[in-house]
């Protein structure tokens, strides 16, 4: 199915180029989520109506993403989880875990956002993971794990 991107897809390509991807891909994925639109020509026409109008958005967004990774990049997060005498967690702390401590230092970030590099954290001490604010802005932020004897 060919498609016009309304904004910038990783692996598939930016703003405004008609690429042919798969038909589920577009029609479950693409299409709802409001990133791309059918490559008909009355749509590329409407498209190249409100091609600057979309391109300042972008911009504003991916400013404004970089601004918040400026203030996000370097921090500490904390967490607290049981752990045993060797170091090692009794459950594990995932993205979702991490999200919800950075949401509380005033930082809007999704569990979709973070990148674990080695999957859940499963050990007491201090983490690097990533924050992808954006397709462009990927900030590092290190996890403190604390264990908390049963």
């Amino acid at each position: 199915m060919q498609i016009i991107l309304l904004d910038k897809v990783v692996n598939l390509g930016n703003l405004g180029e008609v690429v042919k991807v798969k038909d589920g891909y577009a029609r479950n994925f693409l299409i709802p989520s409001g990133r791309a639109r059918r490559a008909t020509s009355v749509a590329i026409k409407e498209f190249e109506v409100k091609r600057a109008e979309l391109e300042k958005a972008a911009a504003a967004k991916l400013a404004e993403m970089q601004a918040q990774g400026e203030k996000l990049g370097g921090t500490t997060v904390k967490l607290t989880q049981k752990a045993g005498v060797d170091g090692r967690l009794f459950g594990s702390v995932t993205n979702a875990d991490i999200a919800s401590e950075v949401s509380k230092q005033g930082f809007a970030v999704n569990k979709s956002q973070i990148r674990l590099p080695n999957g859940p954290i499963k050990t007491v001490g201090d983490h690097a993971v990533s924050v992808a604010l954006h397709t462009d802005v990927v900030v590092d932020i290190t996890v403190t794990v604390y264990g908390e004897t049963a």
